[in-house]
């Protein structure tokens, strides 16, 4: 997916590849970036280590009034419209980053959907047959400093 962001005034074009791979590459105005998650494992690329940066795909723009609880904390949002056609997971379960969590039927394909986060499952916000809106949210993580098995 392509973005247009602005810092300290000045704008880019980003390229995300797949959001759901590890290392995420990113590509800046024609430069390629390998960026780890905060939580992920880290390793070296190509002979360079890779810059560790947090990332929070609900997080609030600067314009926003207020939060949508909803998509507060650790929530995974939908990467796609379509219709959810498989749930793995339930409520309590344990995963890992990059796990299968449900597959969302867009357009007559069938898209896994991985997890973005590594901890227990609050909260399943969807079900089979359902319809689903972009970003619309999929699965509740618990908090993630209560996790103490990872």
């Amino acid at each position: 997916m392509k973005y247009k962001i602005t810092v300290n005034n000045q704008s880019y074009e980003v390229e995300i590849e797949n959001i759901n791979a590890r290392p995420i590459v990113a590509v800046v105005d024609g430069e390629r970036f390998e960026v780890m998650p905060e939580g992920s494992a880290q390793k070296e690329a190509a002979g360079k280590p890779i810059e560790k940066k947090a990332f929070n795909p609900n997080q609030p723009s600067l314009g926003s009034k207020a939060p949508n609880q909803a998509l507060s904390g650790d929530t995974q949002t939908a990467p796609l419209p379509g219709t959810v056609v498989e749930i793995f997971v339930r409520a309590g379960d344990k995963v890992e980053a990059g796990q299968v969590i449900l597959v969302i039927e867009a357009m007559k394909m069938k898209n896994s959907i991985r997890s973005l986060f590594s901890g227990a499952i609050e909260n399943v916000l969807v079900s089979v047959g359902q319809s689903v809106a972009h970003k619309q949210p999929l699965i509740k993580f618990t908090d993630m400093s209560d996790t103490a098995w990872m």
